[in-house]
């Protein structure tokens, strides 16, 4: 008996969703870097784990560039595990770099914030380096040619963000720029999550302050613009995930586009987050989707949030156990100049899920 063509064509469709391959992070890895390694010759760019050949040649033709795109890999795993300590999905799968499992291999919510986190920090990173004089390529951002407002003068070193978007986007975005890298959906997709990063890293661009004058009056203030710590901008992101836009793949006019599932009547907005598949509740283990589960993970018994022991456990209920804590205490200031301080233990009631 044949299938019917139109069934040929959905079962195709879900194929190609479900195994989008991430190309698009696998130089996360690079977080495994050994410190041996001087990356300081073009042929230590083979031996980069996680590369693309566009990348790898990118890494041959600005090799100043790697040491800071390496320290970016690094944070990208930082503060995604900082900002998702507190919920089901930890972001721990994001150290398995470069053989995700299905939570980020998919086009998830997960997989959207870690596209997003991931060209933001790149470009982060890198518009921070030159502000530092680390990077021979690049110096201090351009002055604003906006007045900079009564009492105030532009000096000081800005952080080189349109340098920082510049080569950042060119190394994160060069894998789904490869040709039969997964469905076009997915390529979509993560490129859109990968611009909404690098757009609220331009959102964040602050004006900075420094008061000069006599005996700190202020009188003229030197200012210059330069970017929160990645973790403002990881807890941006965070937000926008959990506001996240699940889409569809569809003609519109001439072409297909991702628009919103339910609200297919208007484009996807710049600003948001978006992904394809819904992700499981990550509540049991299971590897097949990508979710280690909450056993054993710490909650938090007076909570409302997400890390309260009902939401972390899923309803399963939690173990109590005593935790001994040693900190400082009873600190005394000795003129001049250190401060003394005894050690104290207490013990702590905490709980895990069951």
């Amino acid at each position: 008996m044949r299938a019917r063509p139109q069934v040929c064509e959905a079962l195709l469709l879900a194929l190609a969703l479900q195994t989008g391959v991430c190309y698009g992070i696998k130089w996360l890895a690079l977080s495994k870097t050994p410190a041996a390694l001087a990356l300081n010759q073009t042929q230590h760019c083979k031996q980069l784990e996680g590369l693309v050949s566009a990348q790898v040649q990118l890494c041959r033709s600005n090799l100043e560039l790697m040491h800071t795109i390496v320290h970016a890999a690094r944070e990208v795993m930082k503060a995604c595990r900082r900002a998702f300590a507190d919920m089901r999905w930890n972001c721990s799968s994001i150290e398995l770099a470069p053989n995700y499992l299905l939570d980020l291999e998919r086009g998830t919510r997960e997989s959207a914030f870690v596209y997003a986190l991931s060209a933001a920090t790149i470009s982060h990173a890198i518009a921070r380096a030159c502000t530092s004089g680390d990077l021979p390529g690049c110096s201090c951002g351009p002055v604003p040619g906006e007045p900079p407002g009564p009492g105030n003068r532009w000096g000081g070193c800005a952080d080189n963000l349109s340098y920082g978007l510049l080569m950042g986007a060119k190394f994160s975005d060069a894998p789904m720029k490869v040709k039969k890298t997964g469905s076009q959906a997915n390529k979509l997709m993560r490129l859109h999550n990968s611009e909404v990063g690098r757009q609220a890293l331009r959102a964040s661009l602050e004006v900075k302050c420094k008061c000069h004058g006599v005996s700190g009056s202020c009188s003229i203030r030197t200012c210059w613009k330069g970017l929160p710590e990645l973790r403002d901008v990881a807890a941006d992101l965070k937000t926008r995930y959990l506001s996240a836009t699940k889409v569809v793949h569809r003609p519109m006019g001439t072409r297909k586009h991702l628009v919103p599932k339910d609200l297919d009547i208007r484009p996807v907005k710049d600003s948001e987050l978006v992904y394809l598949q819904s992700s499981p509740d990550f509540c049991m283990k299971n590897e097949k989707v990508g979710s280690h589960g909450t056993q054993d993970r710490q909650c938090n018994k007076t909570s409302n949030g997400s890390d309260s022991c009902d939401l972390m456990c899923c309803g399963r209920g939690y173990n109590p156990y005593t935790d001994r804590v040693v900190e400082r205490c009873h600190c005394k200031y000795h003129w001049c100049c250190y401060v003394t301080c005894r050690r104290c233990e207490r013990m702590v009631e905490r709980y895990v899920c069951k």
